[in-house]
């Protein structure tokens, strides 16, 4: 595989950063993940890191060179996270379980598979236009879906913020599922909570990843985004990766991850422990921190497979 890749989380104007993203890849398959979570305290941050935390080491455990069946390791991973929330909510006696969005995409072969639940978006983007585009489940989407409101009454609607799907909370998480998907070279995946797609329109997206550095491309995305949200600009969250199907020289710069000499049974992962990123704003003091890190890697491995 030979893929360029860049994610980041900001906090935007709220107190804490409830979103969590984390990637990770071997030789041949390569795993993305975004969480936006839902909760009071530090609860929700909690739903997300358990999230994206189950589906990586789902990822690490399984894969030698491929994920065999990619659609089926979702679906369990999601329903896996979906569990562990509700287990630790139970531990809490919590009255009303935290919840988070989650998009997830396996890349393998050249074929992307990805699923989601909630309103955490995935954008399939292909010279400069989006070529497939995740429906969220929201209450706005279907108010929209039927004509009861135009795009541009969504973008203020009271019921906005109201999902459907999610991991966590008491109903059994709607998952929707991607048709198998081949990626021609500088096709782009991007990955991000709504706190970012919601000030960006998909073909201002689009555009901007058509060509260029996604290091330098994110960040400015984002910039925008956090701007355009005002004083009460959501957290939000993006990952994005750039397609390659062939092995030349780069002299780009930017940053090109190719797998071909890696060993077939390493894994490299990118994703920050809860509570050591020191752009995701957290109350807890350093014992709590720790005693969270204990509880979320406990309940995650009792749903281990």
């Amino acid at each position: 595989m030979k893929f360029t890749i860049y994610q980041e989380s900001r906090t935007g104007k709220r107190a804490n950063n409830e979103d969590r993203l984390a990637h990770c890849y071997s030789r041949d398959s390569l795993l993305m993940v975004v969480a936006d979570g839902m909760g009071g305290h530090y609860y929700g941050e909690v739903a997300a890191q358990i999230a994206v935390q189950t589906l990586t080491e789902a990822f690490q455990r399984l894969v030698k060179t491929t994920i065999r069946d990619p659609f089926l390791f979702l679906q369990t991973g999601m329903l896996n996270a979906h569990r562990a929330i509700l287990d630790f909510a139970g531990k809490h006696d919590l009255q009303d379980s935290p919840r988070t969005t989650c998009v997830a995409c396996i890349v393998q072969n050249n074929v992307a598979y990805w699923a989601h639940s909630g309103d955490s978006r995935l954008y399939l983007l292909r010279k400069g236009r989006v070529l497939a585009q995740t429906k969220d489940h929201s209450r706005v989407r279907l108010l929209l879906e039927q004509g009861v409101i135009s795009v541009d009454e969504a973008s203020t609607h009271p019921d906005r913020n109201k999902i459907y799907g999610c991991l966590g909370g008491q109903q059994t998480p709607e998952i929707e599922f991607s048709r198998k998907t081949t990626l021609d070279a500088e096709d782009v995946l991007l990955l991000c909570t709504d706190g970012a797609w919601s000030e960006l329109p998909g073909d201002m997206l689009a555009t901007a990843l058509k060509t260029g550095n996604l290091m330098r491309t994110v960040p400015v995305l984002l910039d925008q985004a956090e701007d355009r949200g005002g004083p009460h600009a959501d957290n939000l969250s993006m990952i994005a990766v750039r397609w390659q199907d062939t092995y030349v020289d780069d002299s780009t710069g930017s940053s090109l991850v190719t797998t071909k000499s890696m060993p077939r049974d390493t894994v490299t992962t990118r994703l920050d422990e809860f509570g050591r990123n020191p752009r995701q704003k957290t109350e807890l003091t350093e014992e709590e921190i720790e005693l969270a890190i204990e509880e979320i890697r406990s309940t995650i491995q009792k749903y281990a497979r």
